[in-house]
């Protein structure tokens, strides 16, 4: 693997090289300099012009021999010169480089994980690996064949265009496939028909990575592109090659992988071959290299430059509601989130010429906000190279007097929404810390802490054969004592790359899908984070033409793995032990679409779908096929499309209470293509944000009100109590690490929530809150409830100190576990500290910023 990121970094090189000879006059072309006239004629000089004409004579000899200025004279001097270009290109690496380089290591690492299976379901018919290999052969040989026809024509024409083209391709193909030669006989990777088919490298009698043929289609498919720019000339000669790219897989000579490496070094090469002898007087277009590409213009606009995400958990969130909620701004996307911190900033500049003219509490929250934000208000008008910053170190400890509820998938949960931390009867604390850095277009996160919380006695019998019951052939739960948990867990820790506001990130991430506070109904942070690959679209979109009248749009969309995770059938049968996870674990993927058609109505569709583990491959056509089939197969098929959940979500500021009252509402449904047709058999989470009152513009109300518990169930969707957030082949459901990913209503539950606050300042307050939980008899027998209140104060004693407490007592019953009710209360203490200095490479000194609180533990 090694000798493969030192492929990448070659390939990377190769595409700054030709950057480097941009000013350098072609070779062969008599020093025309792109056309500028040469120093030597001068008007007046009659030597001079008999000169030119002279050598312009020679000049024409030499193409009608050849099609080409350079001739085959230099042939052999420009070929070392080629090879030294692209073998010493490391030299040439830029950080800027690590932009393209990163993702398209990633993708090939990926695809380096999924050759074995991608290969294992193709076809492999003798006849139709035969057609294939003979399409990818014709195809291979209709571009060099086109590529060699017209240096000929051009030859035979004296059209110095089609033989440069000519030429130029044939040395791009020679260049690259020196290339892939090198690698070839140096890496030794097996074929998918040779050895286990699973593609190890460096075996004797290996020749598999890169392909040949996809860097020969695509040096020669580039140079005719380019030196003939049309979009026809281009769908003709892209397409060609990627026929060639398809033709190998399905003929089952290459990887997935070895295609794509192979094609990104013949056009590499291409390009640095065209840009450095590509005689611009003869026509065609310029070809930047991608290296070119990102490094761009220097623009360090915030569409250009990495960001970080505003913790879910952070002061910002609600404090930035209530100036939605106040009218203050129109384009923020509440159902959402996270945001970073560019998008904020560019929201609250929304709101700096409205707040002079509304409510006094909407100045200070404004002013707040402005301290935080005001190295990314700034920021548009510098490009620091460079910034990090130590953004918390926090601690809390949360004492649970009695019996707490830890299993919201079957019955409840004592404490939500708080990224699947640990908890148990006893003193439970968390101490950790959280930063980020931005380089440019890079970002980089990390949130980490230490865990800690008693253990506890397993549930009763009666409880673990309830949870055996209520789905069947589902083990019950283990008899074994829960353990006690002493652990370094990462919460959010990412990487990424912002690309014209596409905020490309990987690893571990929360996401909220939702308007309001209780939690969305498909994906809260009830779970701890995901580690996933995340494509975001951070800043609203404008759409084009007849697509306007939807508003602004924004856009996400991920694929990530879960922990902790079980299947109940394979194609082969039951397999496992509930509490024993299975490797490897299945992934997850999902999409939303948001769209604002007025600032005071904005609604979303989303969907995710549960993917993989044993006995279900990870391929392309799988993958497909979970995202745009509509039919379901039962448990125990490879066809399975994977456990699918569909949703949607709005939210309205009312007519004459613009900016008081918002009403919102999310949904889901399982297994069918959106809950707005299966309105009565979906699960439905809604409710209302009253900003603040009138004449108390510190008071604000939230209330909400959910249910899973559909009633009934009929014969053609078969919903019934218990089967939102469940699936017969992945038992685990709807969780990460045990937990639930949605709503901590739960699967058969119905419940209330109410919260309201007074705000002594922006991020001071007060907090009283409610909830209630009632979990259907059909579900589990004898039902179940569960109540709490509480009261919650957030307090700063310093501008970067911050004190938090809170005390909930809570009530519970659920006769499968004891006959009689169980009451408990949960005391906290937080404490944080948010460092005041953002550090940077570009100044001496580091810069203090006033900030207020940066995340909440």
């Amino acid at each position: 693997m090694g000798s493969i990121l030192i492929g990448m970094c070659l390939l990377a090189g190769v595409s700054g090289a030709a950057q480097n000879c941009c000013g350098q006059q072609p070779s062969g072309t008599d020093a025309k300099e792109n056309g500028a006239p040469r120093s030597s004629d001068s008007p007046g000089d009659p030597g001079a012009a008999e000169t030119r004409r002279t050598k312009d004579a020679a000049d024409l000899q030499q193409s009608e021999l050849t099609g080409f200025h350079r001739g085959f004279n230099g042939l052999t001097k420009d070929f070392l010169e080629d090879q030294t270009q692209i073998w010493t290109s490391p030299a040439r690496l830029r950080f800027s480089d690590t932009e393209w380089l990163v993702p398209l290591s990633g993708i090939s690492a990926g695809l380096f994980v999924t050759d074995r299976d991608f290969s294992k379901h193709l076809s492999q018919n003798p006849t139709t690996i035969s057609h294939y290999k003979t399409l990818s052969n014709a195809g291979v040989g209709a571009l060099i064949g086109g590529a060699g026809g017209m240096w000929l024509l051009g030859h035979a024409s004296h059209n110095e265009h089609w033989s440069e083209t000519g030429f130029l391709a044939g040395e791009a193909a020679l260049n690259s496939l020196v290339a892939v030669e090198s690698f070839k006989y140096s890496l030794r990777r097996e074929r998918p028909y040779q050895g286990n088919g699973s593609g190890s490298f460096f075996q004797s009698g290996g020749t598999s990575f890169p392909s040949e043929h996809a860097a020969a289609a695509w040096s020669v498919a580039g140079v005719i592109a380019h030196e003939y720019p049309g979009p026809l000339t281009k769908i003709m000669a892209y397409g060609l090659a990627s026929l060639v790219d398809i033709s190998r897989l399905r003929a089952r000579q290459h990887f997935p992988s070895d295609v794509l490496v192979g094609s990104v070094i013949g056009n590499l090469v291409a390009q640095n071959i065209y840009s450095r002898h590509h005689d611009p007087e003869l026509g065609g277009e310029e070809w930047r290299s991608i290296s070119q590409l990102f490094r761009g213009n220097g623009d360090p606009s915030p569409a250009n430059q990495g960001s970080p995400y505003v913790p879910l958990s952070s002061w910002v969130y609600p404090a930035l509601e209530r100036l939605i909620g106040m009218g203050m701004i129109d384009s923020g996307f509440t159902g959402m989130r996270p945001w970073t911190r560019s998008e904020c900033a560019r929201i609250l500049t929304e709101a700096r010429d409205r707040v002079d003219g509304g409510p006094a509490e909407s100045q200070r929250i404004y002013q707040l906000l402005e301290t935080e934000f005001k190295e990314d208000l700034e920021g548009s008008s510098t490009a620091e190279p460079f910034r990090a910053r130590l953004e918390s170190v926090y601690t809390r400890f949360t004492e649970i007097s009695g019996e707490p509820l830890t299993n919201g998938y079957y019955f409840g949960q004592t404490l939500i929404n708080d990224f699947g931390r640990p908890y148990e009867r006893g003193l439970n604390s968390v101490t950790g810390f959280s930063a980020w850095t931005t380089a440019g277009r890079w970002v980089g996160y990390v949130r980490g802490e230490y865990q800690q919380s008693p253990s506890a006695l397993a549930l009763p019998e009666s409880a673990r054969l309830t949870t055996a019951e209520v789905l069947p052939f589902n083990p019950p739960l283990p008899a074994t004592p829960t353990p006690s948990i002493n652990q370094f867990q990462l919460l959010d820790a990412y990487v990424g790359l912002n690309l014209n506001n596409w905020q490309v990130t990987f690893g571990q991430q929360s996401l909220w899908w939702g308007p309001g506070d209780g939690g969305p109904m498909l994906f809260s942070n009830n779970a701890p984070p995901i580690k996933m690959f995340r494509i975001n679209r951070i800043a609203p979109l404008g759409l084009p033409h007849f697509l306007h009248w939807l508003g602004p749009m924004r856009t996400e969309l991920f694929f990530g793995q879960l922990t902790g995770s079980e299947l109940l059938f394979n194609p082969s049968g039951l397999v496992g032990h509930y509490g024993q996870s299975l490797d490897p674990q299945p992934f997850i993927h999902g999409q939303m679409i948001s769209f604002k058609p007025t600032p005071n109505f904005e609604f979303a569709f989303f969907r995710t779908t549960i993917y993989g583990g044993p006995g279900y491959p990870l391929t392309i056509h799988h993958l497909i096929s979970s995202l745009f089939t509509t039919g379901n197969e039962a448990a125990g098929g490879v066809s399975k499309p994977g456990d699918r959940r569909s949703g949607l979500s709005f939210s309205y500021r009312l007519p004459g209470l613009r900016n008081w009252l918002t009403l919102y509402s999310d949904g889901f449904t399982d297994d069918e293509f959106s809950p707005i047709a299966y309105v009565n058999v979906s699960a439905w989470h809604a409710g209302l944000y009253l900003s603040h009152f009138p004449r108390v513009s510190r008071l604000d109300l939230r209330a909400e009100g959910v249910y899973t518990d559909v009633p009934g169930g009929t014969v053609i969707n078969s919903k019934f109590p218990g089967t939102f957030y469940q699936n017969e082949t992945w038992r685990t459901g709807y969780t990460n690490n045990g937990d639930l990913i949605g709503s901590w209503i739960g699967r058969g539950g119905q419940g209330a929530q109410a919260w309201s606050n007074y705000w002594f300042s922006p991020r001071n307050r007060l907090q009283f809150y409610f909830r209630h939980q009632k979990v259907s008899q059909e579900f589990i027998p004898g039902g179940g409830s569960l109540t709490d209140a509480g009261v919650r104060t957030d307090y700063s004693l310093r501008s970067n100190l911050s004190l938090s407490v809170s005390v909930q007592r809570e009530r519970w019953l659920f006769p499968v576990i004891q006959p009689n009710a169980a009451r408990n209360v949960a005391a906290s203490v937080g404490i944080s500290f948010e460092p005041q200095k953002i550090f940077r490479s570009s100044q001496a000194d580091t810069a203090d910023v006033p900030t207020a609180k940066g995340g909440r533990p």
